[in-house]
């Protein structure tokens, strides 16, 4: 049974396992998407997700936990200049998987995993969400009738 495993260990040893999902993050925020097994892009938006998230807010504390966890200055840099103003008002949900199919080596499930902001086919076709609201009352109109009252008190000067 598997009660309270929730990592995928992913058959290799922790030291090893951290330093792929390090390096495979830093090839996804340089590259912006990257071509892995499905089970590996899995591991990888658990551990990038969080990242991502921490980037948003810019503080040194923030910047320290990141590059613990990816080791690459440039990588962090990227992340916290470019990456992070893309998906400043993403509540989350950062990253998207795309299944392509099997390996034809060794007949594994392959996948791309991409951030998603970055991908312009997939944002193109949906329209812009409006920010104002129509009120359903109705209510008063005081802006229309502010300017006749004005040109009417200039006209008896």
């Amino acid at each position: 049974m598997r009660h309270g495993k929730k990592i995928n260990h992913l058959g290799r040893k922790t030291a090893h396992r951290k330093a792929m999902l390090a390096n495979m993050a830093c090839s996804l925020i340089e590259h912006k998407r990257i071509n892995t097994t499905v089970a590996k892009a899995k591991a990888l938006k658990q551990f990038v997700e969080p990242l991502v998230t921490k980037s948003k807010e810019d503080t040194t504390h923030n910047r320290r936990i990141v590059m613990s966890r990816l080791r690459q200055k440039d990588a962090v840099t990227e992340l916290f200049r470019e990456v992070a103003t893309k998906v400043a008002d993403r509540p989350g949900g950062y990253t998207r998987i795309i299944k392509l199919g099997n390996r034809l080596g060794d007949n594994a499930d392959m996948a791309m995993i991409e951030l998603v902001d970055y991908n312009e086919i997939y944002n193109a076709d949906k329209p812009k969400k409006k920010t104002t609201r129509r009120s359903r009352r109705g209510g008063s109109k005081p802006a229309e009738a502010a300017p006749v009252e004005t040109k009417a008190s200039n006209e008896e000067e």
